[in-house]
Order: structure tokens, then C-alpha cells, then sequence
């Protein structure tokens, strides 16, 4: 059994107090090397071309529909449909917008962390798992929508 500096067994109960050897954890230290700085930053930077990417994509897809309809009052023959094109295209774009502020307060918060010491590695980005859960389900209903259109 490992005993303690003065003797006891360590964890031996005296006097109803348990002696642990446990040494007080040392104060958080803000992170010095620059290269942690540079990655979170090349993270926002990814977070802000991944906005950009969906606000041009809906505003391409809002785009298209308006095309699709000019189309189809210059050729009434023609039955391509263009509902819902606005709305998958507004969505998108509104993400985009909600893709940047994210990833701008993501940014703001890892750098207090890392100058407080705090931050912790290996979290998961719940950012980035929320976007790819909305772009799941957008892209499902937007594929299902193509499947019954035909």
C-alpha cells in the first residue's frame, strides 16, 4: 500500500478525513505559439468561404427560378416548374448569413479561450455538424421535390 509523507496510508481514513497526495492544478496558461492563432484564423476563414459558397449558390438558385418563369411566360407550351426555387434559394442564402456570424463568434471565442488558457482541444465543432445536418435535410427534401416534379 503507498503511504503518505507523514507515514499513513495514503487514503486511510483518519479522523474522518481521507489523505490524498494530490497536488493543486496548476493556473491556466494562455497559449504563446502563434501557430494555434494562425489555425484558428484559418479556420474563420474556411467558415467564411463556406458562407459566401451558400449565399452565391442560393442566389443562383433564386436566379434560375426567376429565369425558369420568364421562360415559361414567353412559351407557355413549356411545363417547367420553378416553385419552390425562391425559397431553397432564400434558405440558402440565410444560411450563408448564419454560416458567417457562426463562425465569426466561434473565431471571437476560441481566441478568449486561448488567451485565457482555457480552451480545450478536440471538441467537436458543433457549428459544422449543424450545417451539415440543415444541408442533409435541405438537400433531401430538395431531391425528393425533384423526384416527384419530374
Amino acid at each position: 500500500m503507498p503511504s503518505a509523507p507523514d507515514g499513513s496510508i495514503a487514503g486511510a481514513s483518519t479522523g474522518g478525513s481521507i489523505i490524498s497526495p494530490m497536488p493543486d492544478a496548476l493556473p491556466p496558461q494562455p497559449e504563446r505559439d502563434p501557430r494555434i492563432y494562425f489555425a484558428a484564423e484559418r479556420t474563420l476563414l474556411a467558415w467564411i468561404r463556406t458562407g459566401l459558397a451558400l449565399m452565391g449558390l442560393g442566389f443562383a438558385i433564386a436566379r434560375f427560378g426567376l429565369f425558369l418563369r420568364q421562360m415559361q411566360l414567353a412559351s407557355p407550351a413549356q411545363t417547367a416548374s420553378s416553385a419552390g426555387s425562391a425559397f431553397a434559394g432564400i434558405s440558402l442564402m440565410a444560411l450563408g448569413v448564419l454560416v458567417n456570424i457562426s463562425g465569426a463568434l466561434d473565431y471571437t471565442r476560441t481566441i478568449r479561450q486561448l488567451s485565457e488558457g482555457t480552451w480545450i482541444p478536440g471538441k467537436l465543432s458543433k457549428m459544422g455538424l449543424g450545417l451539415a445536418v440543415i444541408l442533409a435535410i435541405l438537400g433531401t427534401v430538395m431531391a425528393a421535390r425533384l423526384f416527384v416534379i419530374r
